[in-house]
């Protein structure tokens, strides 16, 4: 389990096919003294496990899974990915709670300079619309963000200075594809609701506030 806070960059050094999976070796800017074979590691928001560990970087296997549903496939060597290790009973949740198990990919629309912030548009996967909620969370490349709006399937997010420049979105352009993953909690709140919807419903009924104090909402 992930925050969202990404701790530093990485570079991938070498990236093998094999089988039908990956291999990859990253340098990290993040300090890995204390972390083990083993561990896991968030990069760019996917989960994977440290097969070697040195102070100054990992490798990892990556399954035929991971690659059909994240960036990974497009990657190459020389490119940078966000890293996080895993979360630790009793370290602050900064960000929200993140899985590192990938939805899919997303492309950025836009992402242009307001001010001292970043405005950073994406479209998403129309199926995944219904997740979508202003105030939500959701995790861009691993990174926790906040979604100010939502058009469709369209996010508008604003980005501070401090993640802009930490993360691997000022290396990003329009056009670029990224890792999402939906709230986990957005996600388990849809499942629950989802047989009353009336549009979803081959009955007549729908949501109501009696509906929602029975099952402990209101």
């Amino acid at each position: 389990m992930f925050t969202g806070i990404i701790e530093g960059r990485g570079r991938i050094r070498t990236l093998q096919p094999q089988g039908q999976g990956m291999y990859v070796e990253i340098e990290s800017e993040v300090p890995l003294t204390d972390t083990k074979v083993g561990d896991s590691i968030a990069v760019d928001g996917i989960c994977l496990t440290a097969n070697t560990v040195s102070p100054k970087g990992f490798s990892a296997h990556i399954s035929p899974e991971t690659l059909s549903r994240t960036t990974f496939k497009l990657k190459k060597p020389g490119e940078y990915v966000n890293l996080e290790r895993a979360l630790r009973l009793g370290d602050p949740i900064g960000g929200h709670l993140v899985s590192g198990h990938v939805d899919g990919i997303a492309k950025i629309n836009k992402l242009s300079l307001v001010g001292y912030y970043y405005l950073l548009e994406i479209d998403l996967p129309r199926e995944f619309s219904y997740y979508l909620v202003p105030k939500g969370s959701i995790a861009i490349d691993g990174i926790s963000l906040t979604i100010n709006e939502v058009v469709d399937c369209l996010i508008k997010l604003m980005i501070i200075p401090h993640t802009y420049k930490v993360t691997t979105l000022s290396l990003k352009r329009e056009g670029d594809l990224v890792n999402f993953e939906i709230d986990l909690i957005a996600k388990m709140v849809y499942r629950l609701v989802k047989p009353y919807l009336r549009e979803e419903s081959k009955e007549s009924s729908s949501i109501t506030i009696e509906f929602l104090r029975n099952h402990g909402f209101a």
